[in-house]
């Protein structure tokens, strides 16, 4: 059977890239065939992975993009493609019910740092597993496991950053999540400081006329950033105390569940409910013997 041009081009840019057995498939042809014309055309031995490369390509594949693997490697990008077909890797959410730790994380629109680890696994039992691929093991999330954590821990997560189906199909309850996320979000800035808005805090508190949820509004930052920066600068003077004796009516107590099982966080509840996030934070606490929202869900969510 005669090589035609296209298949010896190939086997030319290929041919030290490849193993017999890869250029053999790609080419549907016998290894003998493929041994012998490599011999004719003078082509060198296959490029051997060492080790480092493919513990570098393990590490990095679905983080970065195959052009940058294949640059850092000095192969080719199809090199790269066999290679990852024989680690089992698949593309970026292409191995179907699992991805690795770094991918999940870049999904959700995060880092995965030690603190992840720590607050997430270690915290709030994180469903995270070990993979083992050519005698590495990698971090792996199963989608399903995630999911059902995902949706006991809806206060804890920021789906702001998360891109809608980037993980394929997801729970009816995420668009709802996203969506109140997202509002929080433009409500509340979370760029640094500047200091015309350290010189505006101060001047609305020597007002001695806002509570810290007025100037919360006023300063489009959450009640927790302004304390913080209060604390942060030293300043002496502080928001006055809001009026929370306010008897809660059923109503308003029955709002106050319904936010909590939809994972709004205690910020955007004040205000829906049109009370402080300390008064709310008070009757959280009262009701539920707890402050953390996703501890009160499941309270909520066993009684009925």
């Amino acid at each position: 059977m005669l090589w035609e041009n296209k298949e010896i081009e190939y086997l030319i840019e290929f041919g030290s890239e490849l193993t017999i057995a890869e250029l053999a498939a790609n080419l549907n042809r016998s290894v003998q065939s493929i041994t012998y014309k490599k011999g004719q055309l003078g082509i060198k031995s296959d490029r051997i992975w060492t080790k480092e490369e493919v513990d570098f390509l393990l590490d990095k594949w679905g983080t970065v993009s195959v052009p940058h693997i294949a640059k850092k490697l000095g192969r080719t990008e199809t090199s790269i493609y066999q290679k990852k077909y024989h680690l089992g890797l698949g593309a970026f959410l292409e191995s179907g019910d699992y991805i690795t730790w770094r991918q999940l994380m870049l999904a959700i629109g995060t880092n995965a740092d030690n603190y992840k680890l720590e607050s997430w696994v270690k915290n709030r039992n994180f469903p995270i597993k070990s993979k083992k691929i050519k005698n590495k093991k990698v971090r792996v999330v199963f989608l399903d496991d995630f999911w059902k954590w995902a949706e006991k821990n809806k206060s804890f997560i920021d789906f702001s950053n998360f891109i809608e189906n980037t993980l394929g199909k997801e729970p009816s309850w995420v668009k709802e999540k996203r969506r109140y996320d997202i509002e929080a979000k433009i409500k509340c800035k979370t760029t640094p400081w500047t200091s015309n808005e350290e010189e505006y805090l101060i001047f609305l508190l020597r007002e001695f006329k806002y509570t810290v949820d007025e100037i919360a509004a006023k300063m489009n930052r959450s009640c927790g950033a302004i304390q913080r920066r209060i604390c942060k600068l030293g300043i002496k003077e502080r928001p006055i105390k809001a009026d929370n004796h306010n008897k809660w009516t059923e109503d308003e107590l029955k709002q106050l569940d319904e936010l909590i099982i939809k994972g709004i966080d205690y910020e955007l509840i004040s205000e829906k409910i049109n009370r402080s996030a300390k008064a709310i934070r008070g009757t959280v606490y009262r009701k539920y013997g707890t402050e953390v929202l996703d501890k009160a869900r499941k309270v909520i969510l066993n009684k009925k």
